[in-house]
């Protein structure tokens, strides 16, 4: 094959693009047997003039004549790496694995792959019927502390945007191979070429029952309901997790327990597992109407592509970093609660990002001398954020509009229709945030404005608190992967190696990667 970068074609005009492909190789179309997208990207800069940016591979008739023929750093052989799995010696290694996040359902997938019979275990429930929970949750304020947004099959990512762009290099071809097992269990073609690929809720919902399926058809297990409240070591190694009760023995365990679990992090933590805590972001929501982002980023072209997304970020005077996260062109902003008397919000879209709004977090840095020096210390500073945004809403998401927010006043009416899942209160969000966080967001919106044009309109919809960008916490692991307990595999975002879905999916396919090997 021959990979050719930077094809760059009108998005407005129709193109043959295996005759553009053959002018670029100085060849006949006759000789072109078959075309791949590799990845598909647009650039805006000029908005009078926006393109497609394709990367390509080629197969082709006599590759070497048409190589010697070219020169040019855009056009060369194209070199793929296949993903492989290590070899096994021990196919009965009993392996659990806690969580059924990306970490825990891709490290579960290529072990039963491979031969393995990994159990799965999950404090929430199977996504039908976390679905049901989490719509009663957003109508009545009835929240499961179990399952939940953050907790249940899927883990916190099913009610996301489904992104899966990433920056992680990838030179043991572990991202296509979480891509290649999305696409196969029902998730859209082109997020394997997308330069930005999601999948969106609705999908992503279906796709992780079918991974389910397919890891149970291979010989894998699944307990949902069942939260793990204790370990058993012997010798300084792993023999065993206590479940509902119940022991179930095990010689791998694999710790994919996402952000959210406080309370497991307080058991590792008793059973004497080594972690640090780690710092993260806190800030709010802001939603505008996505017809003024894609204007904005696409300027009067918007109408003829998908709902454009951005990224934005500013250090303050003082330093502090500001930045847009988890960006969801055209999509809600959700109560994402796990506690009783706590409640913090994140961002959803479905696979077409067809409602009226967009919504990010915009966050600013924290650190220990944020919030303390403790193990716990992030957690606590965490968790008092949330109760404060719980009694700011009377139990609903506290909103208001950015002048309000800016004049320290209660808002009354929104100039546009809200995109919200979950009840929600006009509260006075300076109530809600340290001064630092306050003073860093304040500085910062203007600057964003500047960026994309009407970002700091007055009417701009601010929502709180958005307060689990990361997890506060590290599980430490050495170079195999293992922590200071042998056989405890810490494992994906919520032991503090990835941040979303497909960094995630890595970590988990890396940790199963080291049980085979050690």
């Amino acid at each position: 094959m021959i990979r050719l970068r930077q094809v760059r074609v009108p998005i407005d005009k129709e193109i043959d693009l295996k005759k553009k492909v053959s002018k670029l190789l100085k060849t006949k179309e006759s000789n072109i047997k078959d075309i791949k997208y590799i990845k598909k990207s647009i650039d805006a800069r000029d908005k009078n003039n926006i393109l497609y940016v394709y990367e390509l591979d080629v197969e082709v008739l006599s590759e070497d004549i048409i190589l010697k023929k070219i020169n040019s750093k855009d056009i060369f052989k194209s070199i793929s790496k296949n993903y492989s799995f290590p070899k096994i010696n021990n196919k009965d290694k009993k392996i659990v694995i806690v969580g059924s996040g990306p970490a825990g359902l891709f490290c579960g997938y290529v072990l039963a792959e491979a031969g393995y019979k990994p159990i799965i275990i999950e404090r929430g429930e199977k996504i039908e019927d976390r679905v049901k929970t989490v719509e009663e949750f957003w109508k009545n304020n009835n929240l499961n502390i179990n399952s939940n947004v953050c907790f249940g099959e899927g883990g916190a990512g099913t009610f996301s945007d489904g992104k899966l762009n990433t920056l992680t290099k990838d030179k043991e071809a572990r991202g296509n191979k979480v891509f290649s097992i999305f696409i196969e269990n029902g998730a859209p073609k082109e997020i394997a070429y997308d330069a930005l690929p999601h999948i969106g809720t609705d999908k992503l919902r279906e796709v992780v029952k079918n991974i389910r399926h397919k890891i149970i058809n291979m010989g894998g297990e699944f307990l949902f309901n069942s939260l793990v409240t204790d370990i058993k070591i012997k010798n300084n190694k792993v023999c065993g997790v206590i479940v509902n009760n119940n022991e179930i023995e095990c010689d791998s365990l694999v710790l994919a327990i996402g952000h959210s679990a406080r309370d497991t992090f307080e058991m590792l933590h008793k059973k004497g597992i080594c972690m640090e805590s780690k710092p993260f972001a806190v800030g709010l929501r802001v939603e505008h109407p996505q017809s003024m982002i894609n204007k904005s980023q696409y300027g009067e072209s918007y109408k003829k592509l998908n709902p454009a997304s951005y990224k934005l970020t500013y250090n303050t005077k003082k330093g502090r970093g500001v930045y847009s996260f988890c960006m969801c062109p055209g999509g809600y902003v959700v109560n994402s609660s796990t506690e009783k008397d706590g409640l913090v919000i994140n961002g959803m879209s479905d696979y077409k990002r067809d409602s009226k709004n967009s919504n990010s977090a915009i966050v600013v840095t924290v650190n220990k001398n944020d919030y303390g020096k403790e193990l716990f210390d992030g957690v606590k500073f965490q968790r008092e954020l949330e109760r404060q945004a719980y009694k700011l809403g009377e139990g609903n998401i506290p909103v208001q509009l950015y002048k309000d927010f800016i004049d320290k006043k209660v808002s009354t009416k929104f100039n546009y229709d809200p995109c919200i899942k979950g009840n929600y209160k006009f509260s006075d969000l300076n109530k809600l945030l340290p001064d630092y966080v306050y003073d860093s967001i304040k500085e910062a919106l203007p600057m964003f404005g500047k960026k994309i044009k009407g970002f700091d309109r007055n009417d701009t919809i601010m929502l709180g608190i958005e307060s689990r960008t990361s997890s506060p916490i590290k599980i430490k692991r050495n170079e195999k992967g293992i922590s200071n307990i042998e056989g405890i595999y810490p494992c994906g975002e919520g032991a503090g190696y990835s941040g979303g879905i497909t960094t995630s999916a890595i970590d988990g396919i890396k940790q199963a990667e080291n049980i085979a090997r050690n």
